[in-house]
């Protein structure tokens, strides 16, 4: 029975997970790298537990309980007695190898979870960052997590059938997430066929062929999708956007998903989305 959650990061993904976890009174350690990052993503938790005060689906009750749960803390250390950890750092392969080293060492359980939220990178390069690659998964969660219900679970070719099945056990069962299970290919399901339709999307924007307003409205008045694929990267980030495209890439070598230049240009700008308030659109 898992009780006891890690969590490495609290950035959008970091933060929500935390909070769907501390809603189940689950007993939640959150790492940040610093004070500063530990602030921000204790900022993040707090705000969307008030938005979910204010619309009345929860109880203050439930808002103190889930608070109550959640500790912040800036060394890995702490999070030895976990029963599962998630990562959920930068969409960086080298920085969360770097985690999943360090994991390696910390956690002691040796039926203890080590699992990614990685949206794009194959779990095995992951795995074969520690000494236990049987207990490695990946567990995707979708942005915003508190109000998306699915989840990947990425079994490699070394994660053990007990390890896919406790995982599952654990989102399904636990968290009430919905679960796909998806092979360990870079992108998994979602993002292999999201990534390429929005990488379409800039594309169109970048030759000119229409504006990136005209570009979303088509898609949501004549798709019904709830929101255009330039409007969707701006809020899943174009620097995440990028990375997943570049994961997809080098795995695949096809040119539908080579990140277009305009999409390099504005990472480079710093122009990444909502997160930095300018990307396709400006946002106050």
């Amino acid at each position: 029975m898992i009780s006891k959650v890690g969590i490495v990061g609290c950035g959008l993904m970091g933060s929500g997970i935390a909070e769907v976890c501390a809603r189940k009174g689950l007993s939640v350690v959150v790492v940040e790298a610093d004070a500063l990052a530990v602030e921000n993503g204790m900022k993040r938790v707090e705000n969307s537990l008030n938005r979910g005060l204010r619309a009345k689906k929860i109880t203050e009750e439930e808002f103190e309980a889930a608070r109550s749960k959640i500790s912040y803390e800036t060394d890995m250390g702490v999070l030895g007695d976990r029963d599962i950890v998630i990562e959920a750092v930068v969409e960086n392969e080298v920085a969360k190898e770097e985690v999943f080293r360090t994991l390696d060492k910390v956690v002691e359980g040796e039926d203890a979870i080590l699992a990614s939220n990685t949206s794009s990178i194959p779990i095995m390069k992951l795995a074969m960052s520690t000494s236990r690659p049987e207990s490695v998964v990946g567990i995707h969660f979708f942005n915003p997590v508190p109000v998306l219900p699915l989840v990947e679970v990425v079994r490699s070719l070394l994660t053990s059938p007990e390890t896919e099945e406790r995982s599952i056990a654990f989102v399904e069962g636990t968290l009430s997430k919905h679960v796909v299970r998806a092979k360990d290919r870079a992108g998994f399901i979602v993002n292999a066929l999201l990534i390429p339709y929005i990488l379409s999307a800039v594309r169109m924007f970048e030759s000119g062929f229409a504006s990136a307003e005209d570009i979303d409205a088509g898609m949501v008045e004549g798709c019904a999708h709830p929101m255009g694929p330039l409007a969707l990267a701006d809020l899943i980030g174009l620097d995440t956007t990028q990375a997943v495209a570049q994961s997809l890439y080098e795995e695949f070598k096809e040119p539908l998903y080579a990140p277009p230049p305009l999409l390099s240009r504005m990472c480079e700008a710093g122009l990444l989305g909502r997160k930095t308030k300018r990307g396709f659109y400006s946002y106050s």
